[in-house]
């Protein structure tokens, strides 16, 4: 149906009904379903918010994305056609098929010390527990038509559930601080001489990401569908050019309980890696239709998540496994890790520091989503917060970790260890408070997924608040970290182990029931 830029622009306009048919989900148009998120005109508004409206508009006829956090209703999806499906993997596949990760599995081998096949072990099966939340929690962008944390409310609670809100974008973007650090690594490594310097690299990176992330869900998929394609292409020639000095035949090192500890702390840094993607997992399925097969969306995200993540860390584990063995690798990284992912490529020469770039522009996949879905979070921090338009947080967003990144450039092993590990943590506990939730309070009844902006109808979330208080408690007497080791977690080894995630998920686990019991029996709600 042609409409003309007026008629595009009516907002009393009613959107029509989705055809009936085979569409893919992403040929809804923006001017049938994102209209009604339009920031509200104010009297007292001033030319700031005057020109927000204006620039808004714009997108919406170029068919671009203004909508916030309102609910995407059923009516203004379409029918899931195969290649909707399809994206639901090559969603993940490509954000994690990316050089962050091949960053993170270098730590196996250089920082606990553990053999290539210690290291690729605990990392594949870290991953894939990470993975199997994030995909769980995919399953309801679908069906409730809301974004992660907006889903969230039913679970903790309309106060409670800001706590999750702020944790999770220091999780969004503490993940874009170190995608952006490692692009510029790398970027400078290939550069003659060093001429180019890590803080341009990133702010080069950080541009680019705000363009594609802040012009909406339509741009974001399209650029998530074809990005993986040069990254399987010039990882596959890493992974040729690198085998061969692979060190297989070194051990892990350390007395027995010490290697137990590095392994158990291996395999949970990398399920945090993979895990702290829940908070976001919903996101980017709103627009699916309710019909859409919630078996089909989880185990293609499963695969798309877990696949991508293999074939990154393996390929980081590797080249780390080279550094006792080749002077050339030790000395890339006593630099940096990008400059040991550089050095992989040395052999090539030319076309090497080709690839080289290629992988850190293949960052921004990894950085697309964070910023995307910080837009949103933002928005669901309060009333006032929910009138500012995603444009404007995304780049609050974009300047925030941009400027932690070039503040942080040259500590990138030690925000690694540190940050993924303690992120994790939270959403664990969250996590085990959300599945119990929907198995044992909600099979029945059910949710109102109209009420997302309802405090009255939504939970009171003082059992999940105490909950997840609970849970932190046994995350930090469990906690192995540079800066601090838990009493429990210093009974294995020399350094102690990490098992903040799993006791806080059991801890949490444990006293949600009761607690959910009670505060059903006094609030009925």
């Amino acid at each position: 149906m042609d409409t003309s830029p007026s008629e595009r622009l009516d907002i009393e306009k009613v959107p029509e009904p989705m055809p009936e048919g085979d569409l893919h989900y992403d040929e809804v148009r923006d001017d049938e379903i994102n209209i009604g998120s339009m920031t509200p005109a104010t009297s007292s508004e001033g030319k700031t918010g005057s020109w927000v409206r204006k620039f808004e508009q714009t997108l919406v006829v170029y068919n671009l994305e203004t909508r916030g956090i309102k609910r995407v209703e059923p009516h203004e999806t379409a029918h899931t056609t195969w290649k909707g499906y399809a994206q639901a993997f090559l969603l993940w596949f490509s954000i994690n098929l990316a050089a962050n990760n091949i960053t993170l599995g270098m730590l196996g081998p250089a920082t606990y010390t553990l053999s290539f096949k210690d290291a690729s072990l605990c990392a594949v099966l870290g991953a894939f527990v990470g993975c199997v939340p994030v995909a769980y929690i995919a399953t309801f962008g679908p069906i409730s038509g809301n974004r992660t944390l907006i889903f969230s409310r039913y679970i903790m609670g309309w106060w409670p559930s800001k706590l999750i809100v702020l944790l999770n974008l220091v999780v969004l973007l503490g993940y874009s601080l170190i995608d952006c650090v490692v692009a510029g690594q790398i970027l400078s490594a290939v550069s003659p001489n060093g001429s180019m310097s890590v803080v341009v690299g990133i702010i080069i990176v950080a541009i680019i990401t705000w363009l594609i992330s802040t012009f909406g869900i339509q741009i974001f998929h399209s650029y998530e569908r074809y990005a993986a394609v040069p990254q399987v292409i010039v990882i596959s020639i890493l992974y040729g050019v690198s085998a061969s000095t692979f060190d297989l035949s070194v051990p892990s090192t350390g007395d027995p309980r010490t290697i137990i500890g590095n392994r158990l702390s291996f395999f949970s840094i990398c399920l945090s890696a993979a895990i702290t993607y829940a908070g976001a997992g919903a996101d980017y399925f709103v627009y699916y239709s309710p019909d859409t097969s919630r078996i089909a969306i989880f185990t293609l995200c499963l695969l798309g998540l877990s696949t991508s993540f293999t074939f990154a860390f393996t390929i980081g584990i590797g080249l780390a496994s080279g550094i006792s063995s080749n002077g050339a690798y030790d000395a890339a990284y006593s630099t940096s890790q990008g400059a040991l992912l550089v050095e992989g490529y040395a052999s090539l020469n030319g076309f090497g520091k080709f690839c080289s770039v290629v992988i850190a522009l293949g960052l921004i996949a990894n950085l697309v989503p964070p910023t995307y879905s910080s837009g949103v979070d933002f928005q669901i921090l309060g009333r006032i917060p929910e009138r500012v338009p995603r444009i404007i947080w995304n780049s609050v967003g974009v300047v925030i970790y941009t400027v932690c990144a070039l503040a942080g450039r040259d500590s990138l092993s030690e925000i690694f260890t540190n940050f993924l590990a303690l992120m994790g943590y939270w959403v664990a506990i969250w996590f085990a408070i959300l599945v119990e939730e929907h198995v044992l309070f909600r099979r029945k009844i059910g949710y109102d997924w109209k009420a997302w902006n309802q405090r009255e109808k939504l939970p009171v979330g003082l059992a999940a608040l105490l909950s997840f208080l609970v849970g932190w408690a046994g995350a930090i007497i469990c906690m192995a970290q540079v800066w601090y080791i838990g009493p429990i977690a210093k009974l294995v080894g020399q350094y102690g182990v990490d098992m903040g995630n799993y006791v806080g998920f059991s801890w949490a686990a444990l006293v949600y029931p009761p607690l959910r019991w009670l505060e059903l029996r006094r609030f009925r709600r």
